[in-house]
């Protein structure tokens, strides 16, 4: 491969890097043409970008990135598939899913929102992982939830008043 290509390859995997801020390091290298089109197609159907990368050139791109990596170089070993996402949890899942039909993909590590996961153990606690919209809905929720309790207390007092009201007036005629 000519350096122009090479260059070329590390820039496209850097704006890659760069736009999409969760990225998983996995390994398909045994899996036939008919599941790995299978996973392709899953990816695609859930909005994740897989490419097939030289480790090489990967380490290369994550370098000029600026960002801490440190942990995932080691990982940088046989053949590597690079699953990137919006949502973190996103490919935990599939990855998970793939599993109960074959013992591939593999999980070598994960970059999700500024922290390194390491190892096919932690595909559970990958899929455990939410997302930034549903922590925000999380504490919306929990914000709304005291105020919810006071206009409900409001409301039911006020049926009681008009009630106690309503029963002493009748009793002075």
């Amino acid at each position: 491969m000519r350096k122009e290509d090479k260059q070329t390859l590390i820039d496209s995997l850097l704006n890659e890097l760069q736009a999409c801020p969760n990225f998983y390091l996995t390994d398909i290298s045994d899996l036939n043409a008919e599941k790995t089109s299978q996973l392709r197609r899953q990816c695609f159907n859930s909005g994740i970008k897989m490419i097939v990368v030289k480790n090489a050139l990967l380490h290369k791109a994550m370098e000029k990135t600026g960002k801490d990596y440190e942990g995932l170089y080691d990982v940088l070993k046989g053949s590597t598939a690079v699953m990137f996402c919006e949502t973190g949890n996103a490919p935990a899942k599939l990855i998970k899913n793939c599993r109960k039909t074959s013992d591939k993909p593999i999980l070598k590590g994960a970059f999700i929102e500024e922290c390194c996961y390491i190892g096919d153990n932690m595909i559970d606690a990958l899929c455990n992982i939410k997302s930034k919209n549903d922590l925000i809905a999380d504490v919306i929720a929990l914000l709304q939830s005291p105020m919810k309790n006071v206009l409900g207390a409001l409301q039911s007092g006020g049926h009681k008043l008009s009630g106690i009201l309503e029963t002493l007036s009748e009793k002075a005629e």
